[in-house]
């Protein structure tokens, strides 16, 4: 710059003394007092004069723009480092910065538009309405009528919540904090905002709000305790919710800043005293029991649940306890109790009556049964008293059978071990088919036998022939006369159980009628004379007996099927 300036002087001197030398030559020429070295002097001087003074003014000049220049660089460097802090602090805080000039309308957009809301440049307008359509239709009104609002009116800074779309079409929530630009005749030109993604922070809010609803509206007691407390180290309450008032009688001014001793039973929970405190100083969930009294006095009992609180540190920072009034419960389980004493005694009478019933009547109706013999052996004329024997003997042999039947099922019930053997089915249908050998041939059922998926069962052999025994008779006793009988036995093993499958195609049984007392005790379906009702009733407890479980499917004139079904692993572990 410094030889731009010489030339510039150098050039500026050769100027001038070229016009002030031909202006004396002028005058040289035409005035003849004038001598043509006084003229070359006159020239060089005012060049020369004229030569510095414009230096003077040029290097002044020169100095000025120097200053200005380093102005320039001084502002341009600050406004460097100012776009750089802004970019950081961007950066940093993840906010979205969005500046909109009222004027022409455009809307600039920094890179947060692109990492927050995953929008490509492509993407993203340039216009006011492109940040418009973005917002949540439920907030777009809200929006507009703030916005305009604090323009028409000057509010210079101004804040709000609203959803704005994310480039895959789902909303976040933000923070947006609006500042309105002046001009000098304050008039607003620009509104520059900074949009924050709170949507973390809206989600944990929606969440506490829903968990103060549970807490607040729970029939439960909550109570919330800090973690160092004093008195002997029980830690104070600083939270209750309203059920704690409506089950104690205490409301929350009464024990916040105290001990839950204010309103525990010490008498009661003497005994969990040490496993409490054991607890409370390692800092872990415990659980007990105890009978309170509430502030009129009155008993309740409440089973007590606390569990440790730790915050985002993982640091312990609060007990919460769960205090569930269990007053109800505790009367229904007294009551539970004095019933099952109740049972038990009557049921020890019972089968003290049965037996009485059972042993001590068998006696005398052996004597009776043997009196009748002599007595059929001995001739009778007179026909009343032969009617009347013959009633007392047929009343007498009922009488013993009724005795029989139920020391079967004294024997059934009263067992408490079942001797058990590995036994083929098959094997026990033969026995069975042995013994009914007559009433088989008599009715020549098709027999269907199908053994092989499981052709053995764990089981107590005498039950299991008593079962098929009074199956088939059954079976046979009540066939339908209108068609040949069928009877088909079938066994598998399914889900680790074996089922032993039972059917005919006899008479059925209407269970819609019969279905609840079809194992019932004396329970008959059917007129037949000698019908006891007795054959079900031992089948299922005989299967019961073994662990098994009986079920039947039946209907009238289709025949019916008894499933009968084993745990193959309790009796394996028998």
């Amino acid at each position: 710059m410094e030889k731009k300036s010489n030339k510039i002087i150098l050039s500026y001197f050769l100027v001038t003394f070229s016009l002030v030398f031909t202006s004396q030559l002028i005058i040289f020429l035409f005035f003849d007092h004038y001598s043509l070295t006084g003229v070359l002097l006159v020239a060089f001087t005012t060049s020369i004069v004229l030569t510095f003074i414009q230096k003077y003014l040029i290097e002044k000049s020169n100095l000025r723009n120097k200053k200005m220049l380093a102005e320039l660089e001084m502002i341009n460097d600050d406004l460097f480092k100012s776009n750089e802090r802004y970019d950081i602090v961007s950066k940093a805080t993840s906010d979205t910065i969005w500046d909109w000039d009222l004027n022409t309308g455009g809307f600039v957009w920094n890179k947060g538009i692109f990492g927050v809301f995953g929008y490509k440049k492509d993407q993203v307008g340039d216009n006011f309405q492109w940040w418009f359509d973005k917002i949540h239709p439920e907030d777009s009104l809200k929006m507009s009528v703030k916005v305009y609002t604090n323009v028409e009116q000057k509010t210079e800074k101004w804040q709000d919540y609203y959803r704005f779309q994310c480039a895959d079409g789902s909303y976040k929530y933000v923070y947006d904090r609006g500042f309105l630009v002046m001009d000098e005749n304050n008039k607003p030109i620009r509104i520059i905002g900074a949009m924050q993604d709170i949507t973390k922070l809206k989600e944990e809010e929606q969440r506490l709000k829903l968990l103060e609803t549970v807490i607040t509206q729970s029939k439960d007691s909550v109570i919330i305790t800090e973690v160092n407390g004093s008195s002997k180290g029980i830690p104070k309450i600083i939270y209750v919710n309203p059920a704690f008032t409506n089950i104690t009688g205490y409301k929350p001014k009464e024990v916040i800043g105290k001990t839950p001793a204010v309103f525990m039973n010490k008498n009661s929970v003497k005994n969990d005293f040490k496993r409490i405190a054991d607890s409370l100083k390692k800092k872990i969930e415990f659980n007990f029991e105890v009978l309170n009294l509430n502030k009129k006095n009155e008993e309740y009992w409440v089973n007590f649940t606390t569990i440790p609180i730790t915050n985002k540190d993982n640091e312990h920072s609060h007990w919460i306890s769960i205090q569930r009034d269990i007053t109800e419960e505790k009367k229904r389980e007294k009551e539970r109790e004095q019933l099952i004493n109740e049972l038990t005694i009557n049921n020890k009478d019972l089968k003290q009556f049965s037996y009485i019933i059972s042993h001590n009547l068998k006696a005398p109706l052996s004597n009776l049964t043997g009196l009748l013999g002599l007595i059929e052996d001995t001739e009778i004329n007179d026909p009343e008293l032969l009617e009347l024997i013959n009633g007392f003997s047929k009343s007498t042999h009922l009488l013993n059978e009724t005795i029989n039947d139920l020391v079967k099922i004294i024997v059934i019930k009263d067992s408490t071990s079942i001797e058990r053997e590995e036994v083929s089915i098959l094997e026990v249908f033969e026995n069975v088919f042995n013994q009914l050998n007559f009433l088989i041939n008599s009715n020549t059922p098709n027999l269907k036998i199908a053994l092989e998926k499981c052709p053995t069962l764990f089981i107590n052999k005498s039950y299991l022939e008593s079962i098929l025994l009074n199956l088939t008779t059954n079976s046979l006793k009540y066939r339908d006369p209108e068609r040949p009988l069928k009877i088909s036995i079938t066994s598998k093993t399914e889900n680790g159980k074996s089922v032993l499958t039972f059917k005919d195609n006899g008479m059925g049984i209407d269970l819609s009628r019969h279905g609840e007392k079809i194992f019932g005790l004396y329970q008959r379906f059917h007129s037949h004379n000698d019908s006891k009702g007795l054959g079900l009733y031992l089948v299922k407890s005989q299967v019961e007996a073994m662990g098994g479980t009986i079920t039947i499917e039946s209907k009238v004139d289709h025949g019916t099927t008894f499933t009968l079904t084993f745990n193959k692993e309790e009796q394996n572990a028998q």
